[in-house]
């Protein structure tokens, strides 16, 4: 238990960081925008879809070729070159260029978006974008350069461009029969085979390097995490501006406690009477037939302040009462500013009525 307790005290000095982001934390850091993203998830799925694409729309994109290519070798390979002819032709292939290339605008944009919601959520914020000198201190670069996210961002590069060559060699190097074959076939078959194995390419290279993203999304999550924890003294900090520090906020009470126990002894003058325990409780009774349905309680106490409230009461020439279970019920089933319970009528009527007949006599 002592080696136990030495630990954490040591852990504290030393301000290790050891333990998990709070929630405070989490959210400070995704306001300025440090959360744990892969950029390679988003670029992975848009190649892997976009000649995905390629397949499913195939004759879409063979339609806009031959349109682009119909339209410079056979309407206008023969036009008069004149200004309002090159501006239409221009027009013509520009239109023709942005329909070829629409979907893969739009699987961009479409991938892209969903590829980062799907990692960080809905997330605005300008944070990243401000400027800082510390972003272009020498020294800074200098770290980062030989730190081990620079280690690992190497490796995983060296990694990628070997994966991406074995596939490229492996497919190759399958259809290096038909390769070597092409002089002998026609102009088509031969542009056939060369947009076939580029999408085979497309395709493996997406796979692969999507798997790759997904093991870099988790390196991300885990370096996010370790950059987010927090000692036990960043912990204690951290409650200490939230909730305020415990030492202050234990003097406010005990001041808010001293502040209420001095405006319920500057009400216990106007009471008609105190009815006591005699010892441990004492209840500071008024009423008003003009302002009142009910008797109330304008000061209670136990100990200490029951003690006050009598001493104030004699002071004062408030009559006391004792009366031990009447004190007791009051104590318990009332609080300051209450009227008296209606099963307390009888008991505290008897008692006023007999405090009257005193003031009467005196």
């Amino acid at each position: 238990m002592v080696k136990y307790r030495w630990t954490l005290d040591l852990q504290m000095f030393n301000g290790e960081k050891t333990e998990r982001a709070t929630p405070k934390k989490r959210q400070d850091a995704r306001k300025k925008g440090q959360t744990a993203k892969s950029q390679e998830i988003p670029a992975a799925l848009i190649l892997f879809f976009i000649f995905l694409s390629f397949i499913m729309m195939g004759d879409y994109y063979k339609v806009r070729l031959m349109r682009i290519f119909g339209l410079i070798l056979e309407q206008k390979l023969l036009m008069q070159v004149t200004t309002e002819n090159i501006v239409t032709l221009f027009s013509d292939l520009m239109m023709q260029c942005l329909m070829l290339l629409a979907p893969i605008f739009a699987i961009t944009v479409l991938i892209a978006i969903l590829g980062n919601y799907a990692q960080i959520g809905i997330m605005f914020t300008g944070e990243p974008l401000m400027m800082k000198f510390s972003k272009i201190s020498p020294l800074k670069g200098v770290k980062q350069i030989f730190s081990m996210h620079s280690v690992v961002e190497f490796v995983k590069n060296i990694l990628k461009l070997l994966l991406i060559g074995f596939m490229v060699y492996w497919i190759l190097w399958g259809e290096l029969d038909v390769i070597m074959q092409l002089a002998t076939v026609s102009i088509s078959e031969t542009f056939s085979f060369i947009a076939r194995t580029t999408i085979k390419l497309g395709l493996y290279i997406g796979a692969i390097l999507a798997v790759l993203a997904l093991f870099d999304y988790m390196y991300k999550r885990y370096e996010h995490e370790k950059s987010l924890k927090m000692s036990k003294q960043d912990i204690k900090d951290e409650y200490k501006k939230s909730e305020g520090d415990p030492l202050i906020k234990g003097k406010i009470r005990e001041r808010q406690r001293r502040m209420a126990l001095q405006r319920m002894m500057q009400d216990v003058p106007k009471a008609d009477v105190v009815i006591t325990n005699p010892t441990h409780f004492a209840i500071a009774i008024q009423y008003e037939g003009s302002k009142m349905d009910a008797p109330k309680v304008i000061a209670k106490g136990m100990d200490f302040v029951a003690l006050r409230i009598k001493e104030v009461a004699k002071e004062h020439g408030v009559i006391m009462m004792e009366n031990r279970p009447l004190a007791r019920a009051l104590y318990d089933r009332t609080e300051i500013g209450d009227s008296v319970p209606v099963d307390l009528f009888q008991a505290v009527a008897e008692v006023l009525a007999y405090v009257y007949k005193l003031k009467k006599k005196v």
